[in-house]
């Protein structure tokens, strides 16, 4: 039993608020765009769409219907839930297994929210500016080259995480989301109006939403039903931790529904504001991870104004890397401070020291430790695959599969306001329709 009260979301806005920007980061900004651009545009678009409705959508208000019941950290709350309806203890492993993930995933993300902090001074100072694509590789290379730079800029990103999830869940996590979102928004729709000055909006709102059919293929479907599944902060252990913190007031599957729309809206306006700047410049939409720290930079270094659009676009990286990172950062806290004697803040300043020594073990791996740790793999490249492709979709699925077979279907039913037909839908997509997309991720990360 918690040695506290449990801390609730001060409002559903605020909820849905955390929930959005634990959903938008830089999956939305960096990877959504490299894989519209690797995967033939619209096609690419059209299918994860659907994929966020059938696979992301149950899986999310699963997990929050956990969080919500348990009213624990996402371990506790489910070892809980198993005892009350007569299942095994080890469910709580699905528990334990996000919780791993959130842990894992920061430790690298956190490296990656540094390159973000670094360039948004870069973009201050005129880094960029003038530089051609040799000068802007180089400069990238130089940052992952410098050990020094890395652990510098991994410090102080984590330092900002810290600050903000040691506050609690009112004073920190409502109050980073409350000014960091709009914000987020504000700078996303004035680079996207920026986009439509450039002379090719119409032809990055083509390549969005005019599918060429003819590009489609299972590759294509299965990359969108990942990206689908990883862009909501699924599997993490996040939005059970979130769910915790939730009352019963507040209507799960129309919550969720307004999350996806805001995640998924995020998204698709970040395209909208990197795809006009790539075709103005002549650059290539499929550059892949280095669409963000090498080709945009580049065109940002040679246009006017750039050195304000770069301030605003890396600035708005770094919030998006911020609302992520608090949310990964949170269910690690909320374990710690229930099953310890330890205050908020100290909870927080331990899982967070220990992130910040894995961190520096990942940053390694691109200059001092480059060789393979296993696997073939180095410590940063390691973190990203174990999570990526077994973790999380491991605890996506056994999360939709604890809710859909093993919970009382009529509370469930009941909970979610569902009835009659609506209940039939829900139940085939949730027993049968999102476990298996889950699946389908799961087998082609391995074999990918």
């Amino acid at each position: 039993m918690s040695k506290l009260v449990h801390a609730q979301w001060s409002s559903k806005m605020t909820f849905v608020l955390a929930a959005a920007g634990s959903a938008v980061g830089l999956g939305n900004i960096w990877r959504f765009s490299y894989m519209v651009g690797d995967n033939g545009g619209a096609a690419f678009v059209l299918v994860y769409l659907a994929c966020v409705a059938v696979v992301g959508l149950p899986v999310l208000v699963a997990e929050w219907l956990i969080g919500r019941r348990g009213q624990k950290n996402p371990i506790n709350a489910m070892a809980e839930l198993a005892g009350k309806n007569a299942q095994p203890k080890a469910w709580a492993l699905v528990g334990a297994s996000g919780v791993l993930a959130a842990f894992l995933i920061l430790s690298f993300y956190s490296v990656i929210g540094g390159w973000s902090l670094s360039y948004t001074l870069g973009s201050v100072t005129g880094t960029f500016t003038g530089q051609d694509a040799d000068g802007v590789g180089a400069i990238f290379e130089g940052l992952l080259g410098s050990p020094g730079l890395l652990l510098l800029w991994h410090t102080a990103f984590m330092a900002l995480v810290v600050w903000i999830v040691a506050r609690g869940v009112t004073k920190g996590l409502e109050g980073a989301v409350r000014t960091m979102m709009p914000a987020l928004v504000v700078l996303m729709v004035v680079l996207v109006g920026y986009g439509m000055t450039t002379g090719h909006f119409g032809e990055a709102l083509a390549f969005m939403f005019r599918p060429d059919w003819g590009a489609l293929s299972g590759d294509v479907v299965l990359a969108a039903m990942g990206q689908a599944f990883f862009t909501l902060s699924l599997g993490m252990g996040i939005m059970m931790a979130y769910g915790s913190y939730l009352g019963e007031d507040v209507n799960l599957l129309g919550t969720a529904r307004t999350v996806i729309i805001l995640d998924t809206g995020i998204a698709l306006l970040a395209g909208l504001a990197i795809f006009p700047i790539v075709f103005a410049n002549g650059l290539s939409a499929g550059e892949g991870p280095g669409l963000i720290f090498v080709t945009l930079p580049l065109a940002f270094g040679n246009m006017t104004g750039g050195m304000l659009l770069g301030l605003m676009f890396f600035l708005l990286l770094t919030f998006a890397a911020l609302t992520s990172a608090i949310s990964l950062l949170e269910p690690v806290v909320e374990f710690v401070e229930e099953r310890t004697p330890l205050t908020r803040v100290m909870a927080t300043l331990v899982s967070a020291v220990a992130v910040w020594l894995l961190g520096i073990a990942a940053l390694m791996s691109f200059n001092v430790w480059p060789e393979p740790v296993m696997f073939g793999l180095n410590v940063f490249d390691l973190l990203d695959t174990f999570t990526s492709k077994i973790l999380l979709p491991l605890t996506g699925l056994g999360a939709i599969v604890f809710v859909a077979w093993c919970l009382d279907r009529r509370s469930v039913a009941a909970e979610l306001n569902l009835t009659g037909g609506s209940e039939q839908v829900w139940l085939v997509v949730a027993r049968y329709v999102a476990p298996l997309g889950v699946i389908l991720v799961f087998v082609n990360s391995l074999l990918g």
